[in-house]
């Protein structure tokens, strides 16, 4: 289930930073230290949303090096299946001045099936989009295909499984909590009880480090961050 188009903005302006209590960016921030930007990369975001990540990448580039470093060489690419989140990432660009940069690419696709070339991408990342893919082998596989040697894949996750205690209260809250939080500020309650669901769903760390050894990445590993938040990630050698 995507978010519908009528709730896409309103999912991403309330919901999102209501749920984690404000400790997204800190989040953005692990998972930037982990791809270290660079002026004339190719980042592919995957199920990039309204556009975090990617606005990050270039922002982070940006304060490096300045503004002057982009050329056709740099390109960031949020990837999408749903065109209204993309919409709504456009507009957010725009707001943060970030629209007018030719660096930053919009596409339509699926996380499953991607439209890129083998071994095109310098660094890849999917932020709590990863539970929504029907089959987590194909979607690793990609990911594994469209990075060049040397490319970095980064997860965040939400995954409680090897914290008991926080598994059993994120059960309780997110099964009552989201659903209801969904329904008073978005006016849907359907979407929400899906990312609750989706969460509880995912397969504890060490399982799903091993499918990202399967896919065949290597140096491969995770990190608990604070908040009940897992970074997976590893290399194409």
């Amino acid at each position: 289930m995507s978010v519908p188009a009528t709730l896409a903005s309103k999912y991403e302006a309330y919901m999102n930073h209501l749920i984690n209590g404000g400790l997204y960016k800190l989040w953005e921030d692990s998972l930037l230290s982990n791809l270290s930007p660079f002026p004339g990369m190719k980042h592919l975001d995957v199920a990039g949303g309204t556009g975090d990540i990617a606005f990050r990448v270039l922002e982070t580039i940006i304060k490096v090096k300045g503004q002057d470093v982009f050329n056709k060489e740099t390109q960031v690419y949020v990837c999408d299946n749903n065109p209204s989140m993309l919409n709504v990432a456009k507009k957010q660009a725009e707001q943060r001045g970030l629209g007018d940069l030719e660096s930053l690419v919009w596409v339509e696709g699926d996380a499953e099936k991607l439209p890129f070339e083998d071994n095109s991408m310098d660094s890849y990342t999917i932020a709590f989009g990863m539970r929504n893919a029907t089959h987590f082998e194909k979607l690793l596989a990609e990911a594994y295909r469209v990075l060049k040697k040397g490319g970095k894949f980064a997860c965040l996750e939400l995954c409680f499984d090897d914290i008991q205690v926080f598994k059993e209260v994120y059960d309780c809250y997110s099964m009552s909590s989201i659903p209801a939080l969904g329904k008073l500020v978005a006016g849907d309650r359907d979407p929400f009880e899906y990312l609750a669901e989706s969460v509880l769903r995912f397969p504890p760390e060490e399982v799903f480090a091993s499918m990202v050894k399967d896919a065949g990445f290597q140096k491969i590993g995770y990190e608990f961050l604070v908040g009940g938040v897992t970074i997976h990630y590893g290399m194409k050698v």
